[in-house]
């Protein structure tokens, strides 16, 4: 991989050359994205019809948008969906009509405690339509008539997902989810988009223990469509991560399963815990992205949620203020550099059982100690054998002797390698 300082300018250009394409939960800003994340990783693309089931929901129609805009009555475009395309409302249904701007108020939204910024705004299962501005903007509207254009269909045809596999030494399955739903936003969801686009890249370059599986699909209805299609192999599914706002400055906050100690839940906040990053772990709560549909009960996946800032807990969240300035090339290679290890330590996270349990075998007679030699931690790794064949129950994980000898996990894990490469423990 490209040195860290490299890798957070690449994902923020990714960032940038996704923001002006319109994203909804169908439709070709959808495609369009997965066409450009496909030229960083191979992907397969799904598309689903339109009144597909999928549990308990129904692939909606698709909606794409031309074109939309306001203008005054000398033409002018007071608010300009080819400016942003937070300027309409998510799968607003077509307007050709001018009226009064009396008329028109009820179909303008804006955040008056914001007034510079445009809100982000939908109706997805409820046919409307209506444009989102800056309050500043609908300050200094005259009274009198404008002309109102949204050239949008919505019709039938499909909901479109894309996945991205790197297979592993194992069929069992990590899988690593993130919503390409919203339009110009760059923290929600872009730079998660981006980490874990080059996350892929990155775990490419060797063979992990896992399978891991990237999923690409609108929120909710993309997550819950992936999960009814796959239902009858759920069982490979181990672990999962879904990556969300991982590009703002803020700390880290890992979000547990509901499960709450899930094997992921435990790597995560060992790894921010022991790299000493300013980080939050909070407790699994049944809304924000898409852990809550991996989570639900009939599936009770051990899928938690990475991010930065968590969802609405920075003033920019859905609102025109969330661009690619808002987002630092620096945070999402430290985001990127947290998952890469914290699946360093799942993948190497293996129970053993001690093949010489009666007394504490002769290590000195088995070149161990010999093969420590000229280590900078020597005497931990010495410590390290001695832990892991303690723990070598078939009971006991590496993280568990990690945690619980204070011994840094590579430490442990590199004990066992030898340990199992001399016949001491079996996995």
């Amino acid at each position: 991989m490209a040195p860290v300082t490299e890798l957070g300018e690449e994902m923020h250009a990714l960032v940038e050359r996704l923001y002006p394409l319109c994203r909804s939960i169908t439709g070709d800003g959808v495609r369009a994205t997965l066409e450009i994340i496909g030229e960083y990783v191979p992907l397969r693309v799904h598309e689903v019809p339109t009144g597909t089931q999928v549990l308990d929901w129904t692939v909606p129609q698709e909606w794409n948008i031309r074109d939309a805009y306001v203008a005054d009555a000398s033409g002018r475009r007071v608010v300009d969906f080819a400016a942003s395309s937070l300027h309409v409302l998510g799968y607003s249904v077509p307007v050709s009509a001018t009226m009064p701007l009396s008329e028109l108020r009820d179909h303008l939204y804006t955040l008056p405690e914001h007034p510079g910024w445009v809100p982000y705004r939908t109706s997805y299962y409820q046919p409307a339509w209506g444009f989102c501005l800056a309050q500043e903007t609908l300050d200094a509207l005259p009274e009198g008539d404008y002309e109102v254009r949204i050239d949008s269909t919505l019709g039938d045809g499909h909901l479109t997902y894309a996945e991205h596999v790197v297979p592993g030494r194992v069929a069992e399955e990590v899988i690593v989810s993130c919503h390409v739903c919203h339009p110009s936003l760059a923290n929600d969801n872009l730079a998660g988009i981006a980490v874990a686009t080059f996350l892929a890249r990155a775990l490419a370059e060797r063979t992990p223990y896992y399978t891991y599986r990237f999923v690409y699909a609108p929120g909710t209805i993309g997550a819950i469509t992936w999960l009814a299609r796959n239902q009858e192999r759920i069982e490979e599914v181990k672990h999962g991560l879904v990556l969300a706002c991982a590009g703002d400055t803020g700390q880290l906050t890992y979000k547990r399963s509901r499960r709450g100690d899930a094997e992921i839940d435990r790597v995560m906040a060992h790894v921010l815990r022991a790299s000493e990053r300013p980080h939050t772990v909070d407790e699994f709560t049944p809304y924000g992205y898409d852990e809550r549909q991996y989570c639900s009960p009939g599936f009770d996946l051990g899928v938690g949620s990475l991010s930065r800032t968590p969802y609405a807990g920075y003033p920019e969240y859905h609102t025109s203020a969330d661009n690619p300035d808002f987002v630092s090339p620096e945070a999402m290679a430290d985001t990127l550099a947290v998952c890469q290890e914290a699946f360093a330590v799942l993948d190497r996270n293996r129970r053993y059982v001690n093949l010489s349990p009666y007394g504490e075998p002769q290590l000195g007679r088995r070149g161990l100690y010999e093969a420590l030699g000229g280590r900078s931690d020597t005497k931990q790794a010495q410590m390290a054998m001695l832990w892991v064949l303690s723990l070598s129950d078939g009971e006991h994980g590496l993280l568990d002797v990690a945690e619980r000898s204070g011994l840094p996990f590579d430490t442990v894990a590199d004990a066992a390698d030898a340990l199992a490469a001399a016949g001491l423990i079996k996995a």
